[in-house]
């Protein structure tokens, strides 16, 4: 099993070397990472919005229940709520949903045209291969994964304000003075760099796994969802990591 690990990781380190090098064709590197942004991107957009208001709603829901003592601040529910979203969900959480939906997306794409020789045909025609096919794709998952992160922090604040506008579980203007009171900026830059570490785990991962599928349907199934696998344990790993890195 640690021999296997190895090798992999071995691999993973060499398809790396091939992915970063200089395009042969900028105009055409620049073709591929505009289609990837739109394509992996943009199709996602809803889902993570989506994702983060009704959580957004439920933290600030579950934390009023919680803590509804009147020895505490006013501003307990609203900081708690805009804390968890920012340090933690927007983030990681996200991140690991983006995994699942995206990596997935990118080692199906990738070991499909593995196995129907599309790679192959390529590499005969003296194309790199892995620098073609995905470094695009790690180029905009790295640049536009923070934007979806940014829609999440949002979303997720506006899906608290909701409820408190349209529940009496909260009066709103608490929940806005929450949000103000003894606010970080750098929560906000805190979860941006933990985003690009994140979006570069999930496309480099999908990729290798999906770039080195041998077999037929079956095997690209099973890349896909040890892409997922792999790509959840290194992003809870490196929040680990980083989070005692960065806010100690």
């Amino acid at each position: 099993m640690l021999f296997q690990s190895l090798h992999h990781f071995g691999d993973y380190i060499l398809l790396q070397k091939r992915i970063f090098t200089v395009p042969d064709r900028w105009s055409e590197f620049f073709r591929r990472f505009i289609d990837e942004a739109g394509s992996l991107i943009i199709g996602s957009i809803a889902i993570v919005v989506t994702i983060s208001l009704f959580i957004g709603a439920v933290i600030t829901i579950q934390t009023q229940l919680n803590v509804s003592s009147p020895l505490l601040p006013a501003y307990t529910v609203g900081l708690v709520t805009r804390d968890t979203l920012l340090l933690e969900f927007s983030s990681s959480i996200m991140c690991l949903l983006l995994a699942g939906k995206i990596g997935s997306n990118i080692a199906s794409e990738i070991g499909t045209m593995r196995v129907t020789e599309q790679i192959d045909a390529l590499d005969i025609m003296g194309v790199n291969s892995a620098n073609y096919l995905i470094l695009p794709k790690i180029a905009a998952m790295v640049v536009f994964i923070p934007v979806l992160v940014v829609f999440s922090m949002a979303a997720g604040l506006f899906g608290g304000y909701l409820v408190a506008s349209f529940t009496s579980i909260i009066p709103a203007s608490r929940y806005i003075y929450g949000l103000q009171s003894y606010f970080t900026e750098y929560y906000i830059w805190y979860t941006i760099i933990k985003s690009f570490f994140f979006a570069f785990v999930i496309s480099s991962v999908a990729s290798y796994f999906g770039y080195k599928v041998r077999g037929g349907a079956l095997e690209v199934g099973k890349a896909s969802t040890d892409s997922v696998v792999v790509s959840s344990v290194t992003i809870l790993l490196l929040d680990v990591i980083l989070t005692k890195l960065l806010l100690q």
